[in-house]
């Protein structure tokens, strides 16, 4: 049996609606008719009376309006040949909607469509036959044709019923729209191409420029034409929930790929940030990897299966496939990390979060932005609130942080101590392109919370702050040395780590002079250095006029050897000593050992060559010619060499180098939080 198309049923409601409009004509001009014979009969009735006595009424009644009844059933016949519509659809609907999709779809439509069209019907066609019904029990008793009225409104009824009991539990269109919900999950399920997130590889652009829809337009048109179907039905929630659930499920299998396990680490896990340095950068990326890849096509893809309806009702599937995703674990660990403790690699990480934040913020509001996310925005602003505050915070105190640690123990080495390095490279870092701009952003926003402006002034004058507190750490480290060589190596030392600075973002700032000025400092410094060190050593050897004009070669053979006694234990004394110190900057050490060189050795070699002989009375001429000239020279260009790492690496672990391998216990920031 063919299915009945939209032609016919339109054809078959019109025979109905011209049928009853026809026997409605009729039955108004039978029933004016009546009235006028009534009223004639009345008018003949004394005269008529005695010869109708003897014929029923109920008879006469009948044969009058037998016609009338005869139309009624018409409409009736009509309603009975849309229900055969109804049933032929029945039958074709037992299909899957796989199978033709399109096809079911318009069979569904029709079947909705009749069985609006037969309730209607029917509810026309039975108040009509009630009003016939009422006017002939009035005059008709028991009749055969009264039953059949009675027995066609019971008919109708079912017939209209009909509509109701196929919506209801297990009906025909219950069924058919709970095969499409079944489709639209396994269209889902079956077509879904999942986003391959490649830590490794290129950059978020370049994967994001090549990252197909997850679902084929084909797919996605399918989606839209059964969820305009079902949303007939009411049943919208139910199949976003299955979409929901659905994306959601291949969302986090393609987070899978990037090992997220470190988004759950709770504060007490670790001290401070330093212990979560490494999951910081992956967090970075990662962030921006899920909201530009991941995120951005999940909205995309909720825009164009839900387009028919208002953003409202798309963007609380899309909120819900976020939250269900995990993004709130990636505001939630950044939350904890502005809560860890305050220490000075914080702020560098502070400012990579909000460099992340900052360049997703125009994709994030317009992802993010309506009142569905409303849990995601809270969170969101709670970080850069954090964010802003820890970075204002440890900035603000870093000088007086400075000024505390005056009271430490300076190096023993002679040394540049860490603090001096950490301070150093981080006003470099601060005051460089990438960290400046950020810095003044956060310093902008925070001063604008507390309705006062920023001015880029602040900045430099805070950085010059700083570095006067580490001056003044330097004077009153210097002065704590007992051994004043050892205070002046330390000053050397620091100041020219401070006048390397030269072409860096914290030399440009502090300018020229300054530079120049901790210059002649390290001359000075080393000069002293030498002088008191080596070059009283070397006095010892000096040539005095006693020497030459002794009167015996056995004296002068036991002054030159008492002067060499003399030197030897010295020298000694002074290497072992200054073996342990330590001279970082390289081309200076090297400057030093060449003049102590320069200066000195040409001293003892004049020694040696004068007076040496005189040492040579001795069965053992060794035990005072020590050092021979190249051994000596040898020994001075070893010195402030840096000590061998366990591994046996003789590179000097430079202290201005990556802030986070600089570990100090001594140097943390117990700030309060706000």
């Amino acid at each position: 049996m063919t299915p009945v198309g939209g032609v016919d049923i339109l054809s078959a409601a019109r025979i109905v609606l011209k049928t009853s409009l026809e026997n409605s004509r009729a039955l108004a001009s039978a029933l004016d008719n009546t009235g006028q014979r009534l009223e004639g009969i009345k008018q003949r009735l004394p005269s008529l009376g005695a010869a109708v006595r003897n014929v029923p009424r109920q008879k006469c009644t009948f044969v009058e309006i037998r016609e009338h009844i005869d139309s009624a059933i018409s409409p009736v016949a009509a309603v009975v040949r849309v229900y055969d519509t109804v049933q032929e659809l029945q039958m074709s609907l037992l299909s899957h909607p796989c199978s033709d999709l399109s096809t079911y779809l318009l069979m569904v439509k029709q079947l909705e469509e009749s069985l609006k069209f037969l309730t209607d019907n029917c509810r026309l066609a039975i108040q009509w036959l009630e009003d016939v019904l009422e006017f002939l029990e009035n005059v008709v008793l028991n009749d055969l044709y009264i039953m059949n009225i009675k027995k066609s409104l019971n008919i109708l009824q079912e017939l209209k019923a009909t509509e109701k009991r196929a919506w209801l539990s297990g009906g025909l269109l219950c069924v058919a729209f709970d095969k499409l919900e079944i489709e639209f999950g396994q269209l889902l399920n079956e077509n879904c191409i999942q986003v391959v997130l490649d830590f490794v590889s290129s950059s978020v652009g370049d994967q994001a420029s090549i990252s197909p829809s997850p679902l084929p337009v084909a797919v996605v048109q399918k989606l839209q034409a059964i969820i305009g179907r079902l949303s007939s039905d009411e049943r919208l929630e139910k199949c976003m929930s299955t979409y929901v659930e659905i994306r959601s499920l291949y969302t986090r299998r393609s987070f899978q790929a990037l090992d997220l396990n470190y988004l759950d680490l709770s504060i007490s896990e670790f001290d401070d940030v330093q212990d979560v340095d490494c999951y910081i950068d992956k967090w970075c990326k990662h962030f921006q990897m899920a909201i530009k890849l991941v995120f951005e096509i999940e909205y995309k893809l909720c825009s164009d299966v839900f387009e028919k309806y208002e953003p409202d009702v798309w963007m609380d599937c899309f909120a819900k496939i976020a939250i269900q995703s995990g993004i709130l674990s990636f505001l939630h660990f950044g939350k904890k990390i502005t809560e860890c403790k305050d220490v000075p690699i914080k702020i560098l990480k502070l400012l990579d979060i909000f460099a992340i934040l900052e360049n997703l913020r125009v994709d994030f509001n317009r992802l993010f932005g309506g009142p569905a996310c409303f849990e995601i925005q809270t969170l969101t602003r709670d970080l850069i609130k954090g964010v802003v505050n820890g970075v204002s915070e440890i900035f603000w105190e870093l000088p007086i942080q400075v000024e505390l640690q005056r009271r430490s123990s300076p190096s023993l080495n002679g040394s540049v101590p860490r603090l001096v390095s950490l301070v150093t490279d981080y006003c470099n870092r601060l005051l460089g392109d990438d960290y400046k701009p950020l810095l003044t952003q956060v310093l902008t926003i925070q001063q604008s919370w507390k309705q006062d402006k920023c001015q880029e002034e602040l900045i430099t004058g805070q950085i010059y702050y700083i570095i006067k507190q580490l001056g003044l750490n330097l004077d009153a480290w210097s002065k704590a040395h007992s051994d004043f060589t050892l205070s002046y190596l330390f000053m050397m030392n620091n100041h020219c780590h401070l006048c390397s600075l030269k072409g860096t973002k914290l030399g440009d700032l502090m300018g020229e002079s300054w530079l120049k000025a901790h210059e002649q400092y390290m001359d000075y410094y080393m000069t002293l250095f030498l002088r008191e060190s080596w070059g009283k050593t070397f006095t010892l050897l000096s040539q005095e006029g006693r020497v030459l004009s002794s009167p015996t070669r056995g004296f002068v053979g036991d002054l030159v050897k008492k002067r060499l006694k003399s030197f030897n234990m010295e020298f000694d004394h002074m290497y072992q000593k200054q073996s342990n110190w330590v001279v970082p900057n390289e081309d200076l050490r090297l400057k030093m050992c060449k003049l102590v060189v320069q200066a000195f050795l040409p001293v003892y070699r004049s020694y040696l060559q004068n007076y040496g002989f005189q040492a040579d009375t001795d069965a053992s001429p060794s035990r005072h010619v020590k050092y021979t000239t190249r051994s000596l020279e040898t020994m001075l260009r070893s010195l402030f060499q840096p000590k061998l790492s366990k591994s046996g690496s003789t590179k000097h672990s430079r202290l201005i180098g990556k802030i986070k391998d600089i570990v100090t216990d001594n140097f943390r920031l117990t700030l309060l939080a706000a």
